[in-house]
């Protein structure tokens, strides 16, 4: 049996959409130099209150819990503006498309 092929002309919109995982990631790296930031600016005297001194390690670990979600949100929201933006250039080509359906029998 011969193989069949089809021919058809079909309209595709060509899209330029940023990359999630990458804008994602940048938030998550400045969250940590934000709760890095934070950390060395705070100051680790006695609380009047508690009589309580917590060291620099763990209040870096109890701002991480606040700041690398925030950049994480951030990077998304970065990459949905930037999404709408690039809809504005959307393109739609014509492409041909084509379909070839074979034998899968070799004659051997």
């Amino acid at each position: 049996m011969a193989p069949t092929d089809s021919h058809q002309t079909v309209e595709a919109t060509v899209r330029h959409v940023p990359r999630y995982g990458v804008l994602m990631g940048i938030g998550v790296v400045l969250g940590i130099i934000a709760a890095g930031i934070l950390t060395m600016t705070g100051s680790f005297e006695k609380s009047e209150v508690l009589n309580v001194v917590y060291p620099a390690g763990q209040v870096f670990g109890f701002l991480l819990l606040w700041t690398v979600p925030a950049g994480l949100a951030l990077g998304g929201v970065v990459g949905l503006i930037l999404e709408r933006i690039a809809r504005r250039h959307d393109r739609v080509v014509r492409v041909d498309r084509e379909t070839v359906i074979g034998d899968d029998s070799t004659g051997d």
